[in-house]
């Protein structure tokens, strides 16, 4: 298996694209370090991926908070595989943001990866290997109303893709971005209901939304070796909705 010997931690992990990539990555012989803040959902995950023949442990953390984004790096470890994946998805016009939502947006969707992969890209330098895998939305290249507050933050998380690239893979470790058309989470589907997201899914080429399988499957590719030449890109993974 590709991925054998290899410690993945992936944040948000406890459902939609971030539980999908850490059943595949551990499918894949990564031992997944699964992180997230509802204690019952990550041990049923760490259950499942167990029962599946994988390897995984669940770290309980609250990525707006910077005391637990540290004990969460000090806990997790070295690793050699880092998907900042959690998010918060806030909707609202830019004429009513609430303030502190905007805050607690940029706290959860780019510092806390800014953080996990400072403290953590040191480890994968000295080993001269290593994938930080970075998951924004397609909402960063499309305007989209409602949307100020989180296409901001993922537009800031890409152009730490392309800084991380420049400062870290001279030393071996590649940093990429996935940015996910709309997919079928519990998120999406909370925040926009059937109606929005099948409205949004029908401005797409494939005219549907993903399942957040297929998006793991791009997570997993960037994670091998078989995207050893990849460094410093977006995949858009958005049925053909930022080509046209």
């Amino acid at each position: 298996m590709e991925l054998t010997g290899k410690i993945a931690l992936i944040t948000g992990a406890t459902g939609g694209i971030g539980g999908a990539a850490a059943r595949l990555l551990a499918a894949r012989g990564a031992h997944v370090v699964a992180s997230g803040r509802d204690r019952q959902r990550g041990a049923a995950l760490v259950k499942e991926i167990a029962e599946s023949g994988g390897t995984a442990r669940f770290l309980a953390a609250d990525l707006g908070d910077v005391e637990s984004l540290h004990h969460l790096a000090a806990a997790a470890g070295e690793v050699d595989v880092l998907v900042n994946n959690a998010a918060l998805f806030p909707v609202a016009p830019t004429t009513e943001q609430e303030a502190a939502d905007l805050d607690e947006a940029f706290g959860a969707n780019v510092r806390a990866p800014y953080l996990l992969t400072a403290a953590l890209v040191p480890a994968m330098v000295a080993k001269g290997a290593g994938s930080i895998i970075n998951v924004s939305t397609m909402a960063a290249s499309v305007g989209m109303p409602g949307l100020s507050a989180y296409s901001a933050t993922k537009g800031a998380l890409e152009a730490l893709t392309r800084t991380w690239a420049a400062e870290f893979s001279p030393a071996g470790v590649r940093v990429n971005t996935v940015s996910p058309g709309p997919t079928r989470t519990d998120m999406v589907m909370l925040t926009m209901g059937e109606e929005g997201a099948a409205q949004v899914a029908g401005t797409t080429l494939l005219k549907r939304l993903a399942a957040p399988e297929e998006i793991a499957e791009v997570i997993a590719f960037l994670a091998s070796d078989r995207s050893g030449f990849m460094t410093g890109a977006t995949v858009a993974v958005d049925a053909g909705r930022t080509a046209i």
